[in-house]
């Protein structure tokens, strides 16, 4: 048995920097990892798919290309030059990352299966069968999610899609069905579409991106529909088979019985806990009803010096959310801080094209709450900048307190639009109120200047 001041359960966006920081600080550190460093963001998620997806924007530039006055011949996509592409990335990001785990003193990087053994103990199962049994009095868990899969009659027996195969196929699907309408279910299904895919998105609810306001939610439908994909909405899927090479869904939508056939299906249907062989049980800690970690406001679980962060424990899966947990850990452990996640401000940027960057209460979400609020629209195609580029999709929208005049929430529907959503939490981090944003200097023409003309809307009200 050897003992550490801190044992770290996966080396995600959290794990990682926290791991060297806490060694940086003279803790002896154990960071395990299952198989790559990086967790998620790097090997299956961020990195990879927006890797992709700027390839798929290139095809859809070139596609388009002619309302620019140039005119190609076509185009041919050649998968395998955009998987190696992908796959240099990551593996850069990831070697980049192990070598800066290895190379930092007081941390030892173990490579296995980690489960407790005991209330503050881990048995790590290595590759060749090998065991190591670690003891800590600090112990986090950052083992993040897995692809879940929806209880549909004969999924099991057909060769799926998840989010992470879907990123090794080498042919372009001639019919993608995409379970699920999440944020990887339209991004996957904007990439296909513009790399050559007929899509299907099936949403089993019965509003489309219900946690977004309507409108948003509504162009975003309606630029997706544009470009040639197929959304259904109310529509469930009872069965699905392979007789052979096509698969067969049998789908109730609105109601109605058909079926549709597909060449490949993604399931993008949700996601849950990776924590069923972490033997969660032998050290008492709580899980709730979906296997989430259960933690306090400042990431301690049911059991004290045990703590959870990132996408394990539950809340908005993303990697900022999860970087920014480290950051309140070693805040509150070595620097002696009181930093909680009661009140932070959450951001979100969803990669389609245009992009859906969000910070803060939707209108829907400050209505709920009772709250005096005036709201600014501003359509893409009312933006200089937008009308240059082309880039008039989209829609730009604020929510503020009427007697504070403080902005409490936007949605920004628009190229870059996470961009331009970080300009607004800025101000809202700041306190700085929508009149001075609405008066300000920006640089013309810019997206940034079309703050100028949102706001100016609420001069009316």
């Amino acid at each position: 048995m050897t003992k550490y001041d801190a044992i770290i359960i996966g080396s995600g966006q959290g794990g990682n920097p926290l791991a060297k920081k806490l060694a940086a600080a003279n803790w002896k550190v154990a960071l395990i990892e299952r198989k790559w460093v990086g967790g998620t963001c790097i090997n299956t998620g961020c990195t990879p798919t927006k890797t992709m997806i700027s390839s798929g924007r290139i095809a859809h530039l070139i596609k388009t290309s002619n309302t620019f006055g140039i005119h190609t011949n076509g185009f041919s996509v050649n998968m395998e030059e955009v998987l190696k592409r992908k796959n240099e990335v990551v593996v850069s990001f990831r070697e980049s990352g192990t070598k800066g785990l290895i190379s930092q003193p007081n941390l030892d990087l173990l490579f296995g299966n980690a489960a407790f053994s005991g209330p503050k103990e881990i048995t790590v199962v290595k590759e060749d069968g090998s065991r190591e049994i670690l003891t800590a009095e600090k112990i986090f868990i950052n083992t993040g999610l897995r692809t879940a899969l929806p209880p549909i009659q004969g999924l099991d027996e057909i060769n799926y899609l998840t989010s992470t195969s879907i990123m090794d196929l080498m042919e372009i699907p001639s019919h993608l069905v995409v379970l699920g309408g999440s944020y990887i279910a339209l991004e996957f299904g904007q990439l296909y579409r513009r790399l050559g895919s007929e899509v299907t998105i099936l949403e089993r609810g019965p509003h489309f991106l219900s946690r977004e306001d309507e409108d948003i939610a509504d162009e975003l439908k309606k630029i997706l529909e544009d470009e040639g994909i197929n959304i259904l909405v109310n529509t469930s899927v009872t069965e699905i088979s392979s007789p052979g090479k096509e698969v067969n869904l049998k789908i109730d939508s609105g109601g109605t019985s058909r079926t549709l056939t597909g060449s490949h299906v993604l399931v993008a249907a949700g996601r849950e806990p990776d924590t069923t062989g972490l033997n969660t049980a032998v050290a008492g800690i709580g899980l709730d009803r979906h296997g989430f970690i259960q933690v306090n406001d400042k990431l301690e679980t049911s059991i004290p010096g045990i703590y959870a962060l990132g996408d394990v424990k539950g809340g908005p899966a993303f990697t900022h959310i999860s970087y920014n947990d480290h950051l309140i850990l070693y805040k509150n452990l070595v620097e002696k801080g009181n930093e909680s996640i009661a009140d932070r401000l959450l951001v979100y940027c969803m990669f389609t094209d245009p992009e859906l960057g969000r910070v803060g209460l939707s209108e829907k979400q400050a209505r709920e709450k009772g709250l005096r609020i005036k709201v600014a629209k501003l359509p893409m195609s009312s933006v200089a900048r937008g009308i240059e580029t082309g880039e008039t999709r989209g829609l730009l929208k604020a929510v503020v307190d009427v007697d504070s005049k403080k902005i409490i929430g936007a949605s920004v529907l628009a190229p870059e639009g996470g961009e331009l959503m970080s300009v607004l939490q800025m101000a809202m981090l700041g306190g700085i109120t929508y009149d001075v944003i609405r008066d300000n200097v920006f640089a013309h023409p810019t997206f940034s200047e079309s703050l100028n003309n949102l706001f100016i809307k609420l001069d009316n009200e």
